[in-house]
């Protein structure tokens, strides 16, 4: 199961480390200590974790980096169902839950399991835009 530092947790959350520091002080967020000694988090927690916090702030803005590519969510799966020819994967990226139907082949060729890192690529065609 994969496990994230602080920094790593803070990028996905997006927020600074230094939050999720507060967070896991608090008892927020679980954490704990990895072979060297330094804070890790659990891949299933922190998924948990960004479903809960997206629960509570569906306002919240999203911040990333700069680029062309505005149609890319890079979040943390929090959901994988598996049969035998599909697969429906659940992310949350920031406040955004995302869910995509995807083959079984996918899915284990991208070793994909909850608490795994994860871009989803919306392409344009695909989109509805709505104006208020």
């Amino acid at each position: 199961m994969p496990t994230y530092s602080i920094g790593q947790a803070a990028r996905l959350l997006r927020v600074s480390p230094e939050t999720v520091r507060r967070w896991a002080d608090g008892g927020r967020l679980p954490v704990g200590r990895d072979g060297s000694g330094n804070r890790v988090i659990d891949g299933v927690g922190l998924a948990r974790f960004a479903q809960r916090r997206a629960a509570e702030d569906e306002r919240a803005e999203v911040v990333g980096p700069p680029t062309s590519v505005r149609n890319a969510l890079t979040g943390i799966v929090t959901g994988l169902t598996v049969d035998d020819v599909v697969a429906q994967v659940e992310i949350q990226a920031g406040p955004h839950r995302v869910v995509s139907l995807v083959t079984r082949e996918a899915v284990e060729e991208l070793d994909l399991a909850v608490g795994v890192t994860v871009t989803a690529r919306v392409p344009s065609t695909s989109v509805q835009v709505d104006r208020a």
